[in-house]
């Protein structure tokens, strides 16, 4: 006997990053690919939170996830940039003021 067949979720459901805001997590995914500091990301899209998680190897733990949750807009702020062991290190409502935090880590690689 086969198992039912869940009912597929509504894209409504689920918290997704906007056009925008996906093109500004890729500018920096690119700049650090190109440093050679990335080499893989990966997308999940869930009912409270848009996950962008970035690998080193394709087959480890993520580095780091950018995170957004819509729900924590009007406390913490909405991004987050969560670190490999779970540390959070930076929450704001400006996507790209959060992303500053990598942008770092890029400027102390090139030196």
């Amino acid at each position: 006997m086969n198992a039912p067949t869940p009912f597929p979720q509504s894209q409504q459901d689920k918290v997704a990053f906007d056009r925008k805001e996906l093109s500004t997590i890729l500018g920096l995914y690119g700049r650090m690919v190109a440093a050679g500091e990335w080499r893989d990301y990966g997308m999940s899209f869930l009912r409270d939170v848009a996950v962008f998680s970035v690998f080193r190897r394709a087959a480890e733990h993520p580095l780091y996830r950018i995170e957004k949750r819509p729900k924590l807009r009007n406390r913490q702020g909405q991004y987050a940039v969560i670190g490999m062991d779970g540390q959070i290190l930076k929450r704001g409502s400006d996507l790209r003021t959060v992303l500053r935090v990598l942008e770092r880590k890029l400027i102390r690689s090139v030196d």
